[in-house]
């Protein structure tokens, strides 16, 4: 299996526009409308980081099998949990 992580999708950028909305959130005055806008944005940058993560967790294991390490029962069982807790 040849996973393609998407170069498109700029983690760090994400996690900073994701820091913005938490704070634009905490202000005392929020329109309701653009607080929808933004749960959403917020929801959508969420779901990306997570895939781009399991992107790049499948390419490391990968790159472990190649150099010939094997996962450890421990990596394994962490895994399996990680993909438990990601509800989309």
């Amino acid at each position: 299996m040849n996973t393609k992580i998407d170069k498109s999708f700029d983690f760090a950028k994400a996690i900073e526009e994701l820091e913005e909305i938490n704070l634009w959130f905490q202000n005392e005055e929020i329109d309701l409308d653009e607080g929808l806008s933004k749960f959403r944005r917020g929801l959508e940058l969420i779901k990306k980081s997570r895939e781009k993560l399991k992107q790049v967790e499948n390419e490391f294991k990968e790159i472990k099998k190649e150099f010939g390490e094997e996962e450890s029962p421990a990596e394994e069982s962490a895994s399996k949990e990680a993909d438990e807790e990601i509800p989309f």
